[in-house]
């Protein structure tokens, strides 16, 4: 019988139980942030900015805490490094950060891979000795905007398939159910759905079966030019999906219901 794996958006409560003692890492790419980014923040170990997601760090998230002075809070929210190909932050940002410690990795030289994908290399070669299915990387800004850098992001996902990874924007997020397993997903009602859907990426599906949607999928062929699973509902607090290939799941986020 294929290997159980759970799922569950524990980083978008306020205080997460961690049954599976989870290490968290944030990056943070250059497009605009979810208001609840500094909740993210507090539950990262780890955290980075993909290039002009250092410009975005250092404009948005005072305007995220309005009550406080914007110079503590930049010092206060401090990426413990910005790496990528260096041609979107601005000087005063990249010294900003310099002066604090930052550590900033110029990668220039690699035009190959994107920002994003710098950066979860570098949290996979800072983390060699933790078992994979103990590192989360979650990805503030990774949806919206130019649809070749969501496409961009979705293609990480697929190459880093043995990290658990999360796309996230202001109203939703995806990420990755590999093959080869049963997936159960824990539907937190307060901050997420009901909107949801299931998409075969790289390869078309054969067979997928799911529980817990309001139209779920029995035996089902999925393909792009037929039938993929968009606008479905989440009915159940677990959500099951067995599939013969790689699917993205995305859920639609309550931000309103988020607080740090």
């Amino acid at each position: 019988m294929a290997e159980l794996m759970s799922h569950s958006s524990l980083f978008l409560l306020p205080t997460p139980i961690n049954p599976s003692k989870a290490t968290y890492g944030l990056i943070v790419l250059n497009h605009r942030l979810p208001s609840f980014t500094p909740l993210l923040w507090k539950h990262a170990q780890l955290r980075l900015c993909a290039d002009g997601g250092a410009n975005r760090l250092y404009d948005e998230i005072p305007e995220m805490l309005p009550n406080e002075d914007p110079i503590d809070v930049r010092l206060r929210f401090k990426p413990d490094v910005i790496k990528g190909d260096m041609d979107s932050i601005r000087r005063e940002v990249r010294e900003f950060y310099a002066n604090l410690g930052t550590e900033i990795l110029d990668e220039s030289d690699d035009q190959d891979t994107t920002d994003l994908h710098k950066c979860v290399a570098f949290i996979k070669n800072c983390t060699p000795n933790l078992e994979k299915s103990n590192l989360r990387i979650i990805v503030a800004g990774a949806l919206g905007g130019r649809f070749d850098h969501e496409m961009g992001n979705v293609n990480v996902l697929l190459k880093f398939s043995d990290i658990r990874i999360t796309l996230l924007s202001e109203d939703c997020l995806l990420y990755i159910l590999p093959r080869g397993h049963r997936h159960e997903i824990c539907i937190l009602s307060s901050v997420e759905g009901p909107h949801c859907g299931l998409i075969p990426i790289g390869i078309p599906s054969k067979s997928t079966t799911t529980t817990g949607l309001q139209w779920d999928l029995t035996d089902s062929a999925m393909e792009f030019g037929g039938l993929i699973s968009t606008s479905n509902i989440v009915r159940e607090e677990k959500v099951t999906v067995s599939s013969d290939s790689d699917l993205l799941w995305t859920i639609s986020i309550r931000k309103e219901n988020i607080y740090s």
